[in-house]
């Protein structure tokens, strides 16, 4: 099977174009030994399959970066039958300098020119017959987003012959330069020798590794460098065969669709605003049960009344009517956003599938225990975390579209001058704002960052960023506190802790990148690809690998995690079976009561009383999986019996029952009671994340950054909820807290600025 390498630079449309050639075939790796993403795939539109393989986004072919390396050593090594070279037509001059690079190797090359239809509407014209003679090589029109030219590119590509000699543009003054080093690589007898010398006249390092080539490019060179002298030649061939090969309309000196909409989106004043107006939309539609506050605005007129209201029987109050059930599921009393209807009908499906195994298994005259495990202990965990499926996915989905559109890049281009301030660039914006989806593939886009030290800082402050793993806890909890206590609004605590885990990461940014990671903000250079429609397959490509993911990790760690939790809160000492109202003296009871007192600074350890133990040991099984958390609270809730109070949100209910026997068993007042389960929140937001996304964290940080890394999560998130319960529940500490952060803002301050060294202070004692 023939091996063709897509090479081009990032933005060009390569991996839409990968997509279009291989759908369901392709498959994403690492390359051997490297974090770096390898897609491969089939194209089996032509008379024989053809093995695609996707290459890193570059815009050279010198070893500056691990993408790269990579893209090199693969045409270099695996000598591919044929390089597909993707270039943006509407913007031939800084493509075209990868293009003369490639042409210098001896392997065949294509140029899909892409974006053929944007060229055709700016009313510009590209003359492909002059271009291919200027060039040497077979030049296919494209539109890899419409799928236009598709097929005919990959029928040139294959019946191109199967040898070809390298040729360059550099001309006249490097001749000489060039025999000279040809003539050191031919002797050596290495494949492609005329883009080993010209890597060598660049200085490359990989180059100059080889025996004999310093001597070479001193004997070459006469001592000039001469990187930039090639970087030039190359920029004035393109340029002057741009000149007869692109046509500008005469009529276009107007802006661009793209150009006219950035005065909006990237303007110095209006950028941010209008990206947060942006993010509060996203988020409202994805968790408001109230859409655009249309409750707010027609309560007092009793224009949306509830479903009891209208005299339409619900479940809640005794009543089984589906239809009733499904209307429930859109509207009661007020209109739910998107995510909140698709979050309400995947719950009404699941909870009708739970209450009629249940009620087989009782009829079938099933054992007490057997009943308790496969309702409470496995149903119960697996489908309150399945529950919160579509807000996840429907959160993903506008992240994707923004992302697909190229709004995203000019969000990391307008926060850029922001970042800056606290020690990063703008290119970290876009594994932070993943980290709303997943710690996982935001850890993996770290490798856009090249400076080591703003990488370490910026994968530690990923779990801040509440994932989706971690929307259950926070809509919960934030239910719970409504419906146990009637005070505040849980779209409002959602929010809120959303904005605070966005504060710990600015907060431990600054502070490590003025003490343990201090360094220089690397510059930020990015192209800005042109507006455009989301593909819909890559949006569903996308949806159906989050939705694998999420289901599977329900299926494995959630389900063993829910069989564990039932079975030893149902098992003494002893091994005996003990029944729900004896849980406080089984085996789980005992060990939450055993560290149940490390949380007691927090507010959710020995305050709590004798079911205090249940959040203890939700935080912890949290740390494997933070769906876990949730999954914990609904079988144990459920366990002990506890159904009092109102929620939208599967895991709400129990959460609450729960907290009103807590309440009523120690007597623990509201305040306190509330400033303990914001801590709880604060908490599981900013600990150590899931297993998974450890060992992501580990294979991206450097060798020995991970274990500090852990330690950093781990104390960052006990400070943080200690400070919440502190100031939540006691006013009167608040004091000693503002003279420690005083303090140590004064130590990070006066140390940066080289007035404080405790070092130096120990050795002048020590004199």
């Amino acid at each position: 099977m023939k091996t063709f390498a897509l090479a081009g630079n990032p933005n060009c449309g390569k991996t839409t174009l990968f997509n279009a050639l291989t759908g369901a075939t392709a498959h994403v790796g690492n390359w051997p030994g490297v974090t770096v993403d390898k897609r491969e795939g089939v194209y089996k539109g032509g008379v024989e399959n053809v093995n695609i393989v996707d290459l890193p986004g570059i815009y050279s072919l010198s070893p500056y970066t691990p993408e790269e390396v990579i893209s090199r050593n693969f045409i270099l090594d695996e000598k591919p039958e044929g390089i597909i070279n993707i270039v943006d037509a509407t913007n031939l001059e800084r493509n075209l300098y990868l293009t003369t690079q490639l042409l210098e190797m001896d392997i065949p090359v294509i140029i899909a020119l892409n974006m053929m239809d944007e060229v055709e509407k700016s009313g510009d014209k590209i003359d492909v017959k002059a271009l291919e003679e200027a060039l040497g090589v077979p030049v296919a029109e494209i539109s890899a987003l419409k799928k236009s030219g598709v097929k005919q590119l990959m029928d040139r590509a294959i019946a191109m012959p199967a040898e070809r000699k390298g040729i360059t543009v550099l001309k006249g003054a490097l001749e000489k330069q060039l025999e000279t080093a040809c003539a050191f690589y031919a002797a050596e007898e290495v494949k492609s020798p005329l883009f080993h010398a010209v890597k060598l006249l660049e200085n490359d390092e990989l180059e100059l590794e080889k025996k004999g080539a310093k001597e070479t490019l001193e004997k070459a060179s006469c001592g000039e460098d001469l990187e930039a002298v090639i970087a030039d030649e190359r920029y004035k061939y393109i340029s002057a065969n741009l000149a007869s090969v692109k046509v500008k309309s005469v009529a276009k000196e107007k802006l661009t669709k793209s150009d006219k909409i950035d005065r909006v989106l990237t303007h110095r004043v209006w950028a941010i605003p209008v990206f947060l107006v942006v993010l509060f939309f996203v988020f409202h539609l994805t968790f408001s049960g109230n859409l655009l506050f249309l409750n707010g605005f027609t309560e007092e007129m009793g224009w949306m009344p509830s479903l009891v209201e209208l005299g339409l029987a619900t479940k809640e109050n005794g009543a089984n009517n589906f239809g009733v059930e499904i209307l429930a599921v859109f509207y009661d009393g007020t209109v739910y956003s998107p995510g909140v209807i698709l979050t309400n009908f995947l719950n009404l499906f699941l909870d009708h599938i739970s209450d009629g195994i249940v009620t087989l298994m009782e009829n079938g005259g099933a054992a007490e225990w057997a009943t308790g495990l496969v309702g409470d202990g496995i149903l119960g965990g697996i489908f309150a975390v399945l529950g919160f499926l579509p807000q996840i996915l429907t959160l993903f989905l506008f992240f994707s579209i923004m992302e697909d559109t190229g709004y995203m890049a000019r969000i990391a281009f307008v926060l850029d001058r922001i970042f800056r301030r606290f020690g990063l660039s703008g290119r970290a914006f876009m594994p932070m704002i993943m980290g709303f989806g997943c710690s996982i593939p935001a850890t993996i886009n770290t490798r856009t960052l090249a400076d080591e030290k703003e990488r370490t800082a910026t994968v530690r402050v990923i779990p801040f960023f509440s994932c989706g793993a971690k929307l259950p806890i926070l809509t919960a909890v934030a239910g719970g506190i409504v419906a146990a206590f009637g005070i505040g609004n849980a779209d409002v605590i959602t929010f809120c802790m959303y904005l605070l885990g966005i504060c710990t990461a600015i907060v431990c940014v600054l502070l490590m990148r003025n003490t343990t990671l201090k360094g220089e903000t690397p510059p930020f250079i990015m192209e800005l690809p042109a507006y455009h429609l989301p593909g819909f397959k890559n949006l569903m490509l996308h949806l159906w690998d989050k939705t694998k993911h999420f289901v599977k990790k329900a299926f494995t760690i959630i389900f063993a995690s829910t069989i564990i939790i039932w079975l030893f809160s149902h098992l003494s000492w002893r091994w005996s079976y003990l029944p729900d109202e004896q849980m406080n003296d089984s085996i789980l009871a005992s060990l939450g009561m055993f560290i149940q007192p490390v949380f007691t600074p927090l507010g959710f350890g020995s305050q709590l009383g004798k079911f205090g133990w249940v959040f203890a040991v939700a935080a912890i099984t949290g740390l494997i999986a933070k769906e876990n958390v949730i999954a914990t609270f609904t079988t144990l809730a459920l366990c002990i019996g506890a159904y009092a109070g109102e929620g939208t949100e599967e895991g709400v209910e129990e959460l609450t029952g729960l907290i009103n026997i807590i309440t009523a068993d120690t007597g623990i007042s509201q305040g306190d009671f509330v400033a303990a389960l914001i801590a709880f929140i604060a908490f599981n937001m900013t600990t150590i994340p899931c297993f998974a996304a450890c060992a992501t964290a580990r294979a991206e940080l450097p060798k020995g950054k991970f274990n500090r890394t852990v330690l950093f999560w781990l104390a960052t998130s006990y400070i943080v909820g200690a400070i919440i319960y502190t100031v939540g529940a006691f006013i009167w500490p608040v004091a000693i807290w503002a003279v420690v952060i005083a303090a140590v803002a004064t130590f990070v301050v006066l140390r940066n600025i080289g007035k404080f060294d405790i070092v130096k202070i120990f050795r002048r004692r020590k004199k």
